[in-house]
This record gives C-alpha cells, sequence and structure tokens, in this order.
C-alpha cells in the first residue's frame, strides 16, 4: 500500500452550529460589504443543472482570511470558509492541505487533524470564529440562540494520485477502513462492512464512501458537489436535532399549563385556555416554518447519483428518522391545541349561560321586591 502516493488533496473539518431562529442572508452580504470581513457569494453546485440539483434559497458562502493551526508538531496555514443558511444555521469549514503524501500518512494525518480541531481536540479555533461572526453579524441573526447546538463532520478528499487510479483499483488496492474510522487496531469483518456499506461512483475515476462522522471522496475534477451536500444533510440533522430537543423540554411543560389551566372552580378558565392554545399555536407556526425551510433546503428532481448521495446522507445522519419525532411531537401538540380551542369556546359558553341565568335571578328579584313594596 506504501506505493500509493497522493499527490493533491486535502483534510476538510467541518463544525456546524445552530446560532439563531433564522438568518437574514440579505442582511450578511450588506453588513459583509460594509465591514469587509471577507468575500461573500451565494452557493451553488458546481456540475448539477440547476434544474435538478439546487439550493431552495441559497445559503451565503463567506471566504475568510486563513488560519495558521499546528497539527502534528506541523504548522500550516488552512483556508477558512463559512456558510450562512436561511434556518439559522451557520457552518464553519477548515481545509487542511494534504498534498504529496503516501496513503499510509494520509490516515494519521486525518487522525491528527481529529485530535486537533475534533470534538476532543487540543486546539479549538471554532468558539473564536463563531463569536467573531456572531459579532459582526449580529443585527442579521433573528432571534439568536443563548444555547449552541453543534455538529462535525472530517471529509478527506483526494484529487490527484501519483499514478492514475480507477475507483475500482482504489477499492481492490487501498484499505480505506483506518481512515474511515480513525482506529489503528485492525476492525471485525462485520464491522469494515458496515463501515464501507455506503460507496458510491459515478464515472470510472471517482469515488464516494460515506460514514457518521467520516467521509472519503476521490474527486479528479475538483469538483465540490458531494462535500456540499455532506454538509447540507448535516446542516439538517442539527436543525432538527434542535427542535426534537425544543419539543422534548415543551412538552412537560404544555402537561403542567394545561393542568393549571384546568384548576377547579377557575372563573378565567376560558381565558387560560385560550391564551395557553394561542401560545401553542404559534409554537407550531414556527417550528413548522423552519422545519419545512432546513427540510426543503436542497431540491433534488433529475441529477440520480447526487440524490443517492444525498439521500443516503440523510439516512446515514438519521434525519428522516428525527425529522419523523418532530412531527410527532408537533401532533401532540396540534392534538392539545385543538382540545384546548374547544375548552375555551365550551368555558365561554358556560360562562355566558351562568351570565344569562345571573340576570335572570336579579330581574325576579328586582320584580319581587317591587311588588312587596
Amino acid at each position: 500500500m506504501n506505493e500509493f502516493h497522493v499527490r493533491s488533496g486535502a483534510i476538510i473539518a467541518l463544525r456546524l452550529f445552530d446560532i439563531a431562529y433564522s438568518i437574514d442572508l440579505k442582511r450578511i452580504e450588506d453588513l459583509n460589504n460594509e465591514r469587509r470581513k471577507g468575500v461573500t457569494m451565494r452557493s451553488s453546485l458546481l456540475s448539477a443543472p440547476v434544474k435538478s440539483l439546487a439550493f431552495d434559497v441559497p445559503p451565503v458562502l463567506l471566504t475568510l482570511p486563513p488560519l495558521r493551526i499546528a497539527v502534528g508538531g506541523r504548522s500550516m496555514e488552512c483556508p477558512l470558509t463559512v456558510r450562512f443558511y436561511e434556518f439559522g444555521v451557520v457552518s464553519i469549514s477548515l481545509r487542511f492541505p494534504a498534498n504529496d503524501i503516501p496513503w499510509s500518512g494520509l490516515s494519521e494525518f486525518a487522525n491528527e487533524v481529529d485530535r486537533t480541531v475534533g470534538p476532543r481536540g487540543s486546539h479549538l479555533p471554532w468558539q473564536g470564529i463563531l463569536e467573531d461572526l456572531r459579532e459582526t453579524f449580529l443585527p442579521a441573526l433573528q432571534r439568536p440562540n443563548a444555547t449552541l447546538f453543534e455538529e462535525d463532520h472530517l471529509v478527506t478528499v483526494v484529487q490527484e494520485w501519483e499514478k492514475p487510479m480507477t475507483s475500482s483499483e482504489l477499492q481492490e488496492s487501498l484499505d480505506l477502513v483506518p481512515l474511515l474510522s480513525g482506529e489503528t487496531r485492525p476492525l471485525a469483518a462485520k464491522a469494515r462492512e458496515e463501515l464501507l456499506r455506503h460507496r458510491f461512483s459515478y464515472y470510472e475515476d471517482d469515488l464516494v464512501v460515506m460514514t457518521w462522522d467520516r467521509a472519503f471522496i476521490y474527486e479528479p475534477r475538483n469538483d465540490s458537489d458531494v462535500a456540499d451536500i455532506l454538509e447540507v444533510a448535516n446542516a439538517q440533522l442539527l436543525e432538527f436535532r434542535y427542535y426534537d430537543e425544543l419539543l422534548d423540554d415543551e412538552l412537560p411543560r404544555m402537561y403542567e399549563m394545561v393542568r393549571r389551566a384546568r384548576r377547579p372552580l377557575n372563573l378565567l378558565a376560558s381565558r387560560r385556555f385560550a391564551d395557553l392554545a394561542r401560545r401553542l399555536y404559534t409554537l407550531v407556526a414556527e417550528v413548522t416554518e423552519l422545519t419545512e425551510k432546513a427540510e426543503n433546503v436542497l431540491r433534488v428532481t433529475e441529477d440520480v447519483y447526487l440524490a443517492r448521495v444525498y439521500l443516503a446522507a440523510l439516512g446515514i445522519f438519521r434525519v428522516p428518522t428525527i425529522s419523523a419525532s418532530v412531527q410527532g411531537k408537533l401532533a401532540i401538540i396540534r392534538d392539545t391545541y385543538a382540545a384546548l380551542y374547544e375548552e375555551a369556546s365550551s368555558s365561554r359558553g358556560e360562562l355566558l349561560e351562568f351570565a344569562i341565568i345571573l340576570l335572570i335571578v336579579i330581574e325576579i328579584g328586582i320584580a319581587l321586591i317591587r311588588h312587596a313594596t
């Protein structure tokens, strides 16, 4: 394996944060033009025809000055890009060049990058970058989040080998497992099979292999579409995770508020029911709006290959499962809202009936008093 040499490649470290309810992308561009943080452009997929695969609302891609980071005792200049998504997610990407390196050294380098800037890394530039972004673009953030949710992903990209290779030769000759697992010890046969299950090729000389937290991409045409699709899938995972946990916290509070609103001898029950119903309706409307934006961020129609890669990534990240969980919790809140609305109407009717009976009693009392005098 040592004879295989990577002439051009990179390790891309992704870190995504849910920073706001939503982001005004036009305002991001305007603020950047005012403050000249970097170069902005609206993201698009390079090779896919617009009608077959495209962003529904193109995110804003911001290219910032590179960072100098020490990896494995070697200082290197790493290109830095940031992508803002309308539904409140920001993705930060650091690219670590991997040029003129043997294949065996590529796995070691990927692990070094992970140890340096990964979740348990020794050097964590993410918070500093994020704080700077939030300070600069705060006016574009609608209802910023105090508590941050985040996701990370490590993508190894090879653009050129020292000797040309087809995807078949690559899979037969090279062991991708250490690179994708981050493990130095041999894995069991079943674990290896599971790790290599999601493999895709379109041309003879390209290959994509995806796992939960890592991916390998061989793409000699310098095409970033697959890497962009992996980022989008991670952004959707992050957004649905955020709302899944938000609704987890909201449901017990909702039950308690319903219990308090149903206290006996509560003359203001109709108002309490109506206020709570309006609050739940607002929550459902907001969550539905943002999850629909996240779900439809990428429109896939005719590009079968990229569609397969995208759907596989969503499946690996369990996005459909978490999305279904969010929809199930929203259904509970909708049902509660409908029940509260009915109870509010019923309570108002009962209160009106009580007022009418009270007026009749008063009128009868007044009539009897007049008759007695």
